[in-house]
């Protein structure tokens, strides 16, 4: 999974097809227990791109995007947002598979 670079970089992919931004910090805990699945989770879904966003890098973006904890998800596709799993809460690989399959 490639690491968002800038926000212009943010407003180019979520206009490009089906994308998942995965909201991160190498200090959240909860996000640490979830990276090592989620090269599984983005094979298991190829017509999604997969980027995650730092939130310390990106704060602004977050605030924009009312993202106020992590580890957290938010869908576009072509420029529209499709879905969400924002919370402080710890995720499981099987709640965000549905999250997931739900967006479809």
């Amino acid at each position: 999974m490639r690491e968002l670079k800038s926000i212009e970089e943010f407003q180019v992919e979520k206009n490009k097809g089906k994308t998942i931004f995965f909201f991160t910090a190498d200090w959240c805990g909860d996000c640490v227990y979830i990276k090592p699945v989620m090269p599984e989770i983005e094979a298991a879904h190829p017509d999604f791109t997969f980027i995650q966003v730092d939130r310390d890098e990106f704060i602004d973006l977050c605030g924009e995007l009312s993202i106020m904890g992590i580890p957290s998800f938010v869908a576009f596709e072509n420029g529209k947002e499709t879905g969400r799993f924002v919370n402080k809460d710890r995720k499981t690989q099987a709640e965000i598979e549905s999250f997931i399959k739900n967006l479809a």
